[in-house]
């Protein structure tokens, strides 16, 4: 059975994205620290679930960087415009992008359809509040949190969503000399 694999970086006091243009630079500061690890995911998987919100800037976003090989992120494009993408929104009925198709249905039975299918795990980029909801249902198995040391007091949660706890196991640490830590946890709610 495939894995749910979210890759996210996350701000030390807990918040995803902060402000009502989503800003992020802290976000991309240490990228060459924590490249490989984001290609290793990405080499990993085969499918990327995102929720619209984000897909209107992002799929966009990768293509242009894509057509840039002296671009820093020219590597995490290409295999983002190489992969098969799946954004799920109550709003769009067709995709207007390439290699993507929009899912309009009940999101936690599509996931479950593609869990079992073969071929490579799954990775999900977000939104917030579509990763907020994986995250209720359980429906991630892997959590690749990139803990920035910067707290910014204010934003959105993953896990604003849950209505009790949710047991992860830590699998594996590794602290950058930036300070940013990997913390790669597994749900054990299963």
């Amino acid at each position: 059975m495939k894995k749910v694999i979210l890759q996210v970086q996350m701000s030390l006091d807990g918040f995803v994205s902060t402000g009502p243009n989503d800003e992020q630079h802290w976000v991309t500061w240490a990228w060459e620290e924590i490249r490989q690890h984001v290609i290793g995911l990405l080499d990993s998987t085969d499918t990327i679930l995102i929720g619209r919100k984000l897909a209107v800037d992002y799929i966009p976003y990768w293509e242009d960087v894509n057509t840039k090989p002296d671009d820093p992120m020219y590597e995490v494009a290409q295999r983002i415009v190489r992969a098969k993408k799946i954004v799920f929104t109550k709003t769009l009925d067709k995709s207007i992008w390439n290699n993507t198709e929009v899912f309009n249905g009940v999101f936690t039975n599509k996931i479950n359809e593609l869990k079992n299918q073969d071929g490579k795990d799954l990775i999900v980029y977000g939104g917030t509040s579509f990763v907020a909801e994986l995250v209720k249902e359980g429906l991630i198995d892997d959590y690749h949190i990139f803990l920035n040391p910067v707290a910014i007091g204010k934003g959105e949660s993953i896990f604003s969503s849950i209505d009790g706890f949710t047991n992860l196991k830590l699998k594996e640490s590794i602290p950058y000399p930036s300070g940013i830590v990997l913390l790669r946890y597994e749900n054990i709610n299963k």
